[in-house]
């Protein structure tokens, strides 16, 4: 496929965050771009306010049949209208992730990998090249909050892009260089078995390219797994910790961080490798597991030559992404944390974070499960993170591309949450629910739509929360 002889792409499913970031590449790059999304939201918003045409009608009369590239989301199920329309029709249909494969090919690309921690990972990479000077091209699975968007556009040929491990599409990438933050099972889904997951990574890490560069966590299990001539780096937030490498040898992290501590909420702390060391930089967003994750994208900094102390700078500006370890109120009686996690794992980093930060106030934790399948898999681990929270707020699962499943559902959840307080509530019932509430520290958690739910909250806490003795 040569997409210098493309002119129209039309995208079904444009408002993903994966996939509006391609649309907004394209545009600028001058090609003809038009999209299908289900529902409205700010990132349609933005894309027709940037000239690309939008429908939410699922209607063949609104397609251009002129359109010489069709790209789908793998949420987009076969018998969408559309898309059989231009398969019937013979029209050149790939996915997403296959479009991608074509765009990173000849470039050097720097890819991020993990069932968490990769969105905010890939954000900091960016942010100090672009930051530094050094300049990328990115492809964000979030909003920058330095930027206010989920594409960057550079002027070499660098590409930093998440790596989604749903639907194995990361499986067409060959990074030059990739960091694997963590391999939890996720997406049983489509993998069919925790195993499978842990091996797709494997596979992941084999397509480094033979000259390239892995920087992965300490004590992956995806190692078992793994074949390849790259040069592999291992990080963990302790210094010196021994572990097992991908040659069954016992050999100490390469990256680390030492003397973290917590000042006014957020992270201090000094990087150490062999070839360099960082005193002082300073975290301004919250979270342990972001120094973690800050950890990696120093040592790909280091790779890529950037001095000390522009990583440093990069990484005092970074304002972190919206949704992550957000905070949305920070003064006055009740503090407001909104996050994406919907894994267990990331639950449980988020919790202890919080708690870390706020070690003697009632934490109330407003959680969406996300997909039934993902539920019914984890229910036992979703209940030991959720017990962190002093209260839990479920709310019915998110359905998303799922239909339900008998026995699943976020009652079934609750019974398994050991917490002190704990309500199934509906979404229109919640805020009634919080009013009957002393509330000290409040996250909201979970990656359907409950993020269109916290201007109501925020402002229940700020006008009707405060006035309550």
């Amino acid at each position: 496929m040569d997409l210098d002889k493309i002119d129209s792409i039309y995208f079904i499913g444009i408002g993903g965050i994966g996939m509006s970031g391609l649309a907004r590449y394209f545009h600028l790059n001058g090609k003809k771009i038009s999209g299908y999304d289900k529902t409205p939201s700010a990132l349609t918003d933005e894309l027709i306010q940037e000239g690309i045409s939008v429908h939410f009608e699922e209607d063949i009369d609104l397609i251009p049949k002129d359109a010489n590239l069709i790209i789908y989301t793998p949420a987009i199920t076969s018998d969408h209208e559309e898309l059989a329309y231009y398969r019937e029709h013979h029209y050149h249909v790939i996915k997403r992730a296959d479009l991608l494969q074509e765009l990173t090919k000849n470039s050097f690309t720097i890819a991020i990998a993990g069932t968490h921690g990769k969105t905010t990972t890939t954000t900091m990479i960016a942010h100090i090249l672009k930051s530094s000077g050094y300049d990328c091209t990115a492809f964000l699975g979030g909003i920058a909050v330095n930027y206010n968007s989920n594409f960057l556009a550079g002027k070499n040929k660098t590409i930093v892009v998440e790596a989604d491990e749903f639907d194995r599409s990361f499986l067409k990438l060959c990074p030059d260089i990739a960091v694997i933050t963590s391999c939890d099972p996720d997406h049983l889904d489509i993998y069919g078995s925790k195993d499978e997951v842990v091996r797709a990574y494997g596979e992941f890490a084999t397509l480094v390219k033979p000259a390239g560069f892995l920087i992965t966590k300490r004590n992956l299990p995806f190692l078992k797994f793994m074949d390849s001539t790259a040069t592999i780096f291992y990080y963990s937030n302790e210094p010196g910790v021994v572990q097992r490498s991908a040659k069954n040898e016992d050999r100490s992290a390469d990256y680390y961080s030492v003397n973290g501590r917590i000042e006014e909420g957020t992270y201090i702390f000094d990087f150490k490798s062999a070839s360099a060391e960082i005193t002082n930089i300073h975290l301004a967003i919250a979270g342990r597991h972001n120094v973690e994750n800050a950890i990696a994208a120093i040592a790909v900094a280091l790779q890529l030559k950037i001095p000390v102390e522009e990583i440093r700078q990069a990484l005092n500006t970074f304002q972190g992404v919206i949704r992550r370890f957000q905070f949305i109120i920070t003064e006055g009686k009740t503090i407001f944390i909104d996050d994406y996690a919907h894994h267990p794992e990331e639950i449980k980093a988020i919790l202890k974070s919080v708690r870390e930060i706020f070690t003697s106030e009632k934490i109330t934790c407003i959680f969406q499960p996300h997909l039934f399948t993902r539920t019914l898999d984890f229910a036992d681990d979703f209940g030991e993170a959720l017990s962190l929270a002093d209260e839990v707020i479920l709310l019915p699962i998110y359905a998303a591309r799922e239909f339900p499943i008998d026995g699943v559902s976020s009652d079934m959840l609750l019974d398994k949450i050991s917490a002190g307080s704990k309500i199934v509530c509906e979404k229109q019932n919640l805020l009634n629910e919080l009013r009957k509430r002393n509330l000290e520290v409040v996250i909201t958690l979970g990656a359907g739509d409950i993020d269109q739910m916290i201007p109501d909250i925020k402002n229940y806490l700020q006008q009707g929360a405060a006035q309550q003795p």
